[in-house]
């Protein structure tokens, strides 16, 4: 083994995934409350030709996402059949160079 091999972190970057999920949350966002679409179309987009992951796993951020939101706003989101996050909960995922 090199000496550059050791102490190197294997795995995924945890920062390029905490964006690429803050990004598929405003997507969401605009396939489903900007455009209309319905959310299994906006799933299907999402996962076919903006992020190419399973919709189970764009599921799973979203839900995610929205309990992070809970947990900072401190409130709870009424129960629907599919997530929503509204456009001020969004806007706690956005960088500051948005």
């Amino acid at each position: 083994m090199h000496n550059w091999f050791f102490g190197y972190v294997r795995g995924r970057n945890k920062s390029l995934i905490q964006k690429r999920d803050d990004a598929l949350c405003r997507r969401w966002y605009y396939w489903t409350e900007r455009q209309r679409l319905r959310y299994d179309d906006a799933l299907k987009q999402l996962s076919e030709r903006e992020f190419f992951i399973s919709e189970e796993r764009i599921m799973s951020i979203i839900r995610t996402k929205a309990k992070e939101v809970d947990a900072i706003v401190k409130r709870g989101v009424p129960k629907v059949r599919k997530p929503r996050l509204t456009e001020q909960q969004l806007c706690l995922f956005m960088d500051e160079d948005f």
